[in-house]
Formats: structure tokens, sequence, C-alpha cells
């Protein structure tokens, strides 16, 4: 079983320690950057600087001091980003823009966490989620963007919102947490409705990705004490209790069995792959 770096472990949500001593050392190095980048008055060299520190640019950035970040290679933007004074981007996770986005004055955007158990929490474990934003989004000043968001293209978020969850194309959203108050209505290209609800269940399939690959992280720490136990991978009465759940959960009646029998499937995979685990 490949062991992964916690630098690995972060990038891809999982739990890790921040003091690990790689990063540690990629933290003053991005420190460093930021103190040039902060300090220097020449666009160009600005310019330069982030292309070196950020992990992809597509071509064109601007950024107004204060720039902060945690690491600097999480930050990916497309084409023509530009963002205002001292904005704050915690790219322990993927933080990814598309082309033409823009940020206001104090945006923040955060892929970092930490775990609800005090007792986690303060053993100096931390965790995250990645933020993924599309293309042409206006962000308003002082607006807060937490772990997992995805807002797709065209979004306008107000200034001092607090974005709390996922939002499709062509909308405006504000206050806190983050409301829809308005659809934007594009005079050429229109979307079609079906094509509306196609991109809405894009954006919760992602959604529900990062998820399933969190649930995963956690059926592979049980295949792992199940194989130290010699425990048998199928346990009836807890796979009964998690379709209980499952029920109970599911406020719609009309999607009772087709949710149910969803998470059998996902149970059927996740004991697939648990056997795999074991013999190896």
């Amino acid at each position: 079983m490949t062991i992964r770096s916690e630098k690995e472990k972060m990038i891809a949500g999982e739990l890790y320690f921040s003091a690990d001593p790689e990063l540690v050392a990629d933290r003053k190095f991005a420190r460093e950057q930021m103190h040039l980048i902060n300090q220097t008055t020449d666009a160009g060299v600005r310019e330069q600087l982030m292309k070196e520190t950020f992990g992809h640019v597509a071509n064109r950035i601007y950024m107004e001091p204060n720039v902060r970040f945690d690491y600097g290679y999480n930050i990916s933007v497309g084409k023509n980003f530009y963002a205002n004074y001292d904005c704050v981007l915690l790219d322990i996770c993927p933080i990814t823009f598309g082309d033409n986005c823009m940020l206001a004055p104090n945006v923040q955007i955060y892929t970092a966490s930490h775990p609800l158990h005090p007792v986690k929490r303060n053993s100096g474990l931390e965790d995250g989620s990645p933020v993924t934003i599309g293309d042409n989004a206006w962000i308003g000043g002082n607006a807060v963007i937490i772990p997992g968001v995805t807002l797709g293209d065209n979004v306008v978020v107000g200034a001092g919102s607090v974005v709390t969850k996922s939002f499709p194309d062509n909308v405006v959203i504000a206050g806190n947490p983050a409301q829809i108050i308005k659809v934007i209505e594009l005079e050429a290209n229109q979307v079609s409705p079906l094509e509306e609800q196609r991109k809405t269940i894009d954006a919760l399939d992602r959604e529900l990705a990062r998820v399933l690959e969190k649930r995963m992280n956690a059926v592979a720490e049980i295949a792992r004490i199940k194989k130290e136990g010699n425990t048998e991978i199928l346990d009836n009465s807890r796979e009964e209790r998690v379709l209980d759940n499952v029920r109970q959960t599911v406020s719609n009646e009309a999607y009772h069995e087709t949710i149910v029998d969803t998470f059998k499937d996902v149970m059927k995979h996740s004991r697939n792959y648990q056997q795999q685990q074991m013999e190896e």
C-alpha cells in the first residue's frame, strides 16, 4: 500500500499535519514570494512573480497588493484575471478560476478547514475542500467563499456575501448565507430550460464527486482496519442502518426508492473496493 505524503493528503482534502517539514518549507517560500509580489510597484514584475508562484496562469493576471495565499501552487487562473486590493486565497486545496474573472477588494476564498471534534482539531490535524469558479465571474467586495463551493459561469456575488454552497451558471447571489436573488438573462445564446437543468446537475455532480471521494477515503481506512483485525467485509446490520438513515433523510417520498437503490450501489462498490484492499 502506497503511503502518501502530508502534501498529497492536503491537496486531496484529507486530514493532514500542517507542521510537516515539506509543508513548512513550502509556506516559507510562499511568504517570501508574497513579500516580493506585494512590495514591487512594477506591474510587469508583479505579474511575472505571480506566474512563477501560482500553479497555472493562462495569460494576463493583475492583482493589486496585498495578495495573501498559503502556498500559491494550488491557485489556477484563466485568461484575463483581475483582483483588487487585499484579496486572500487560502489554497491548501486547489482554487480554480475560469476566464475573465474579477475580484473586488477584500475578497476571501477559503479551501482550508479544521475538524469539528476538539481533540482532532487541537492535535494539529487540518483538512479542506477545493473551490472552483467558472468563466466571467464577478465577486463583490468583502465576499467570503468557504471550502467546497463551485460557482458556474457568469455568476455575480454581491458585496459582503458569505457563499456556503454551490450555484449554477448565470445567477446573481447575495446575503449570508448567499442565495439566488436574480437570474441573468443572456440576450444571445440563451440557455434552454433543459440545458439549464443539465447545468444544475453538472454542478451538483461535481459536489457529489467530491463527497464520494471523501467517503471512499473513509472506506479505505475501514478496509485497513478490517484487514488488521481480520474482520468480515459484509456487515448486513450496518448496511440496513445506513439505508434506514437514507430513508429518514430524504423528505420527498417519491424519491425514496431511487435514492435508496443508489446507496445500495454505492455500498456494493465500496464492498468491492474493500475486498480488493483486503486481498493485497
